[in-house]
């Protein structure tokens, strides 16, 4: 604004209103574009939205590509307190005995008698030179080094030796211990006055017979103060002259399989076809029975939510690209807005975006290409090739456009009786795909073609061609408002110009009447 503006002193006139009213005129094609950039962002955010649903539905594809959807299987024992079993979705289904003979232990060897001196109280934290006089049998504070040897899955030893000074703990002896890879647990327990090595996992490993086949090894002359200190022996007398392995425990599980398999395991259970059992006891020469069986109801859930989530994108979609424009309803202006209330904002907003995705090329061809993928033909070499088998079909609505309906008591026996077939008829076979990776490529090819349309939150505007429209608007908005600044400011200056006209008109008038008084 160059010129002063002057506002009808001389004619009287509302020159504010009348600006005001020319400029009305002006903006008409501004407001036009304020519009046309509000439907642009909505049909972006419309498109984005489909996608994401788009999405939902390619993700909950892949999860029904998981044979644990279709092969969940369910189990029961009927002496649960010492066999129960889990199956894996490729275990045969049926029934299985196992007598358990003997539960797998961990070998554990304790101080073969109290520790201290009477009246004493150890101090774990301390150095082992203030407590050397505690110990029964004393401390070797010039040889405190040790070597315990345990064994591998192969039977080989795994000796390791355990650097000690005489300015350590006794808890810096167990920590030691503890945090190396020799699988040993090592505490000292005050109210038995003993100290405990324990293996850390069960199962008998020494075949070797060192050590009289203890699963901890170590011996006097290189482990002092575990033996005299803490006295631990490896082997003890068994009042008739003979030496026996001190230590308890260290045995694998042992279990026959349906009366014919006996099986030893280092651990407490056992995986057979499929079917990993567990021990919690032994059946005292019983057996107990387990029954493996499809679950049937976690694949009918599965299969229910799927096709569910497809029903309602489809709804949806069909709906949006069937749902014409109101064109009564243009998108409002921030001007139109400030005359209105946030209700009538509202409820105008809602019709103003009908049709928004309306006949929209890629949602359709999605939606064509999503119907085709269910009735394909998939081989899978089992009883059932086609959805209509295990009672998924169409509805016969046709303003349903293309939802599927499920047969529930079909579905259940299909999975009862060939569930792997169903399975296959999901997931595909080979080179064949099953319906789910069908329906992921037409997710994806509609994904892609939306995005082109409108992006998505990450994207780049001159990427997608919404974002390159909205840009364009922007542009030609900002230029149009320069103009209209332009074109204010001489309507300003114009009616200035008449106002110092007219006020030096009426000045000489005036001098001009004084003279002829």
């Amino acid at each position: 604004m160059s010129d002063m503006r002057i506002g009808g002193l001389a004619t009287g006139m509302d020159i504010d209103k009348i600006v005001g009213d020319l400029m009305k005129a002006e903006r008409i094609p501004l407001n036009k574009m304020e519009q046309e950039k509000t439907w642009l962002t909505w049909q972006r955010d419309a498109y984005r939205d489909m996608n994401r649903s788009f999405d939902q539905l390619e993700s909950m594809a892949s999860d029904m590509k998981f044979s644990d959807v279709y092969n969940t299987k369910t189990t029961s024992s009927n002496m649960a307190d010492a066999v129960i079993a889990t199956a894996d979705p490729s275990a045969s289904g049926g029934s299985y005995t196992i007598k358990v003979n003997k539960l797998a232990s961990s070998a554990i060897n304790t101080s073969r008698s109290s520790i201290t001196n009477d009246g004493e109280t150890l101090d774990l934290n301390a150095s082992l030179e203030s407590q050397q006089s505690k110990f029964k049998n004393g401390i070797n504070l010039t040889n405190l080094n040790f070597t315990l040897t345990t064994y591998k899955e192969d039977g080989s030893s795994s000796p390791i030796d355990f650097t000690i000074t005489k300015d350590m703990s006794i808890n810096d002896i167990f920590d030691k211990i503890n945090n190396s890879d020799v699988g040993v647990r090592a505490f000292y327990d005050r109210q038995a006055d003993k100290v405990v090595l324990e293996r850390t996992k069960t199962g008998n490993f020494n075949t070797s017979g060192e050590y009289l086949g203890a699963e901890i090894g170590f011996d006097s002359g290189n482990a002092e103060i575990i033996t005299n200190t803490f006295g631990i022996q490896n082997k003890v007398d068994d009042g008739n002259g003979n030496w026996i392995k001190a230590e308890l425990g260290g045995e694998d599980a042992e279990f026959t399989y349906n009366n014919a398999l006996t099986i030893n395991s280092h651990e407490n259970s056992y995986k057979l076809n499929g079917v990993n059992f567990q021990f919690n006891d032994t059946t005292n020469g019983k057996n107990a029975s387990i029954s493996v069986n499809n679950n049937i109801d976690h694949a009918v859930d599965k299969i229910t939510k799927f096709v569910a989530k497809y029903n309602e994108i489809v709804e949806s979609a069909n709906m949006q690209v069937s749902e014409r424009k109101n064109r009564d309803y243009k998108p409002l202006t921030d001007k139109e807005k400030e005359a209105m209330e946030e209700k009538e904002i509202e409820l105008w907003e809602a019709q103003a975006k009908k049709g928004l995705l309306s006949n929209d090329s890629a949602i359709e061809s999605t939606l064509f290409s999503m119907r085709n993928e269910w009735y394909e033909t998939v081989e899978t070499s089992g009883a059932y090739n086609r959805i209509t088998d295990i009672g998924i079909d169409t509805s016969s609505n046709y303003r349903d456009g293309g939802k599927l309906l499920i047969k529930e008591s079909d579905l259940r026996a299909a999975l009862k009786n060939d569930s792997e077939s169903v399975y296959k008829l999901f997931t595909g076979e080979g080179n064949t795909k099953g319906i789910t990776q069908k329906l992921e490529e037409s997710l994806s090819n509609g994904i892609k073609q939306i995005e082109a349309k409108a992006g998505k939150s990450t994207s780049i505007s001159n990427n997608f061609r919404i974002g390159k429209e909205l840009d364009t608007i922007k542009d030609e908005m900002r230029d149009f408002e320069n103009r209209l600044n332009q074109i204010e400011d001489r309507y300003w200056s114009q009616f200035t110009a008449m106002e110092k006209a007219i006020q030096k008109m009426n000045s000489q008038s005036a001098q001009l009447m004084s003279q002829l008084g």
